[in-house]
C-alpha cells in the first residue's frame, strides 16, 4: 500500500469503502481511485462515481443477512473505510428512538460486522487498514448523545481491535472531522441544531477527510493504530 499515485491494475490495492456514494464516503473512494486503489463502494443509493476501477456494491448496512453476502465476496479487500453514517437529533424527553436504534446499526453494528468479514483475512495474509469515520461529538454535545455514544462506541471498537491484530500488521484508526461541508448539514432532521462553526473559520471539507484517511491506509502509517485522529478545524482545542 501506498499514498502516491501508482498505475491501476489488478494488483492495485483494494479498498472497501461504505458511503461512497455521497459526503465524506464518497471523497474518501474518488481520493483513493486517484491514488491507483481500486474501490468497491458499500452504498444502498444509486452511485455517483464512475471509474473503471470502481465497483458498486447496493447492498442495505443495515441489514445482517444483505452485509454478509455483500462482504463474501470483499475477502481480499487490503482496507475497510467505513464512512456512511447518518445524524439524528434529540433533547432528553424527546430522543429519537427509532432514529437512535438506526445510527446504531448503521455505525456500530455495520462497523462490527465488516470487521468481523474482512480483517481476519488481512491479519491472516500479514497486511491490512482498517479507518471508521467517526465524529468530534464523541467527546459529548448537548442534544446528540444518542449520536455521540454510537461514535464514542467506533473509538473503543478501534482501540480493542488495533490490539488485537497489531503483530499482524494490521492498523485500526477512527477519524473523527467537526463540522463538515457535505448534505447533512441540509438534513431537515437536525434543523434544531445547526452546526458550529471551527476557529479557523469554515467548515472541515471532506476533500480534506479523504487525504488523511488516505495517509492512514498507507504504508508510512504502520506505526499508527488504534488512534482517533481529529480533523476539526481547533474545535477541539477548548474542552
Amino acid at each position: 500500500m501506498s499514498n502516491e499515485p501508482v498505475a491501476h491494475s489488478a494488483h492495485a490495492p483494494h479498498a472497501v469503502v461504505t458511503g461512497s456514494s455521497g459526503g465524506i464516503g464518497r471523497a474518501i473512494a474518488s481520493h483513493l481511485l486517484d491514488q491507483g486503489w481500486r474501490v468497491s463502494g458499500l452504498d444502498l443509493a444509486a452511485p455517483t462515481l464512475s471509474h473503471a476501477h470502481f465497483a458498486h456494491v447496493a447492498v442495505d448496512l443495515c441489514n445482517a443477512d444483505a452485509l454478509a453476502h455483500a462482504t463474501g465476496a470483499l475477502e481480499d479487500a487490503d482496507a475497510l473505510v467505513h464512512a456512511a453514517g447518518v445524524l439524528r437529533v434529540g433533547q432528553l424527553g424527546a430522543l429519537d428512538h427509532a432514529g437512535g436504534e438506526l445510527m446504531w446499526r448503521l455505525h456500530v453494528d455495520a462497523a462490527t460486522r465488516l470487521a468481523d468479514a474482512l480483517v481476519p483475512a488481512m491479519a491472516a495474509r500479514g497486511r491490512g487498514r482498517v479507518v471508521f469515520v467517526g465524529s468530534r461529538v464523541a467527546q459529548g454535545l448537548p442534544g446528540r448523545g444518542q449520536y455521540a455514544a454510537t461514535k464514542a462506541a467506533l473509538i473503543a471498537l478501534a482501540r480493542s481491535w488495533a490490539a488485537e491484530v497489531a503483530a499482524q500488521g494490521v492498523t485500526v484508526n477512527v477519524v473523527s472531522p467537526g463540522a463538515t461541508q457535505t448534505s447533512m448539514l441540509q438534513d431537515p432532521a437536525r434543523a434544531a441544531s445547526a452546526p458550529r462553526l471551527p476557529p479557523i473559520g469554515r467548515l472541515i471539507q471532506p476533500e480534506e477527510i479523504a487525504a488523511l484517511v488516505a495517509f492512514l491506509l498507507s504504508a508510512e502509517a504502520a506505526a499508527i493504530t488504534g488512534q482517533d485522529l481529529a480533523i476539526c478545524g481547533g474545535a477541539s482545542l477548548h474542552r
